[in-house]
């Protein structure tokens, strides 16, 4: 099936984001509980527990919570979760998360930034490279190399082959590092499936719809082409960063942010590196998971909390479908540059340390830390104990949400992450009470879309 039309200079008639169906809520003893139309599950908000529960269309679930000391807790089974703690810089807010994934822990950087009214958190390299380094990541090589991942092994790799084939040799790093960012998306959607699976099977859930493989190579050439040309265009971008840094400046979030990306007049790739639910152009929702790509095109609704996507790849099953025009939250989009940003750092260190690949100048990859670095707070030594007892009330969450009486409230609807309310406005955002909202909003860490 040919894909979607790509391309940079592509216009037509500007795009405005579909909000999704409306949730009924229901109070109960312990919180409130949100479905869809289906009569399924989407999210507990468990007030004893101060936790929140996010169900999936994909059957996966993500628990997060707001906690007295303002750090933020982020838990999801198959994934890397996290903790964030604010701390300012130059009286600008920025926030520390702490990763724990297999025992591994790591620390990244954001910026706070608003746009169009919506709180984000802007990706911040804690390190950058010399100019030279990027020069050379930029450009192309003399002559095209091969190289051999040896990935043949690894189980995603299989499973995925479908949808993605790596290239034999490479002409030039963005190239290489296409392959990389995909890579890493795959073999994180595979850990989260089977843990999504392990989990439905023990929980004996039968509604669980995991994304089956369809048999059909999604990712081509040309849109690995349009993957590496947007690569080349976060390098540039850090790069000014880096020479900012140089001068002890701070990475600007209104160009970092995906704010650059909106007003540009050009079109921009995302892959998700989550799974997502977004809203298609019927207003149904359909779930997207890491290494599907997407692609933002101009003209697009300049007061609009949502952007609108062209899914050109996608792993088909119950995903949405290759071609699907869906509404995506500014926050989601953010995190979704967040992660490739992120991914592109760890791709240029193993890059420049890459065996049969062309060097970088000498001492280029030599780095140099970020300036928002020094006061930042330090790594939770034990997030991962952290994560698992937030999982753990995660669990209990759901099975009191299935075990307690609902209250319902007739009038309670959700109200629209893309703006406007659906029913009373009582009740609002995620099925939260209009009182909770307001109290959890006047903290700044505060943006649920976005769990």
């Amino acid at each position: 099936m040919a894909g979607p039309p790509m391309g940079s200079s592509a216009r037509g008639a500007m795009a405005h984001p579909v909000s999704p169906r409306p949730l009924t809520v229901s109070r109960t003893s312990f919180g409130s509980v949100s479905r869809d139309s289906n009569g399924r599950l989407r999210e507990v908000h468990d007030d004893k527990r101060g936790i929140d529960v996010q169900h999936r269309l994909n059957g996966s679930s993500k628990v997060s919570a707001v906690r007295a000391d303002h750090s933020r807790i982020v838990a999801e089974r198959g994934r890397a979760g996290y903790i964030a703690r604010p701390y300012s810089f130059h009286g600008h807010p920025y926030y520390s998360r702490t990763y724990a994934w297999h025992g591994h822990i790591y620390q990244r950087m954001y910026r706070g930034y608003t746009f169009r009214r919506i709180p984000v958190e802007v990706y911040a390299p804690r390190v950058y490279y010399a100019p030279a380094f990027y020069g050379w990541a930029y450009y192309p090589w003399a002559t095209p190399v091969p190289y051999a991942w040896g990935w043949g092994p690894d189980p995603w790799y299989g499973y995925y082959g479908f949808y993605f084939t790596p290239y034999p040799s490479y002409a030039a790093p963005a190239d290489w590092l296409t392959d990389y960012v995909i890579s890493q998306d795959l073999a994180a959607a595979y850990a989260a499936q089977q843990a999504q699976a392990q989990q439905a099977q023990q929980t004996q859930q039968t509604d669980a719809s995991v994304a089956q493989p369809t048999g059909q190579p999604a990712i081509t050439p040309e849109i690995k082409a349009e993957i590496a040309a947007q690569i080349k265009d976060e390098i540039q971008l850090e790069n000014a960063e880096a020479q900012a840094n140089a001068q002890g400046q701070e990475p600007d979030p209104q160009s970092s942010s995906i704010n650059r990306m909106f007003l540009d007049g050009q079109s921009h790739i995302f892959i998700a590196d989550d799974s997502l639910d977004v809203t298609d152009a019927q207003g149904n929702g359909c779930p997207l998971s890491d290494g599907d790509v997407l692609q933002l095109a101009p003209p697009q609704d300049p007061e609009a909390t949502a952007g609108v996507l062209t899914v050109l790849a996608s792993k088909g099953g119950t995903e949405c479908q290759q071609g699907t025009t869906v509404s995506v939250g500014l926050s989601d989009l953010q995190e979704m540059q967040n992660g490739m940003r992120a991914t592109l750092d760890q791709g240029m260190q193993e890059l420049s340390q890459a065996k049969g690949i062309p060097t970088p100048p000498m001492d280029s990859s030599a780095t140099a830390p970020s300036a928002i670095d020094a006061t930042a707070p330090k790594p939770d030594a034990d997030v991962d104990a952290q994560l698992r007892q937030e999982l753990t009330e995660g669990d209990q969450a759901d099975r009191a949400a299935a075990a307690a009486p609902a209250q319902p409230n007739p009038t309670s609807m959700l109200l629209s992450p893309f703006g406007g309310l659906s029913g009373s406005a009582m009740f609002v955002q995620d099925a939260e009470p209009a009182e909770l909202l307001a109290a959890a909003r006047r903290d700044p860490l505060y943006d649920r879309r976005r769990w």
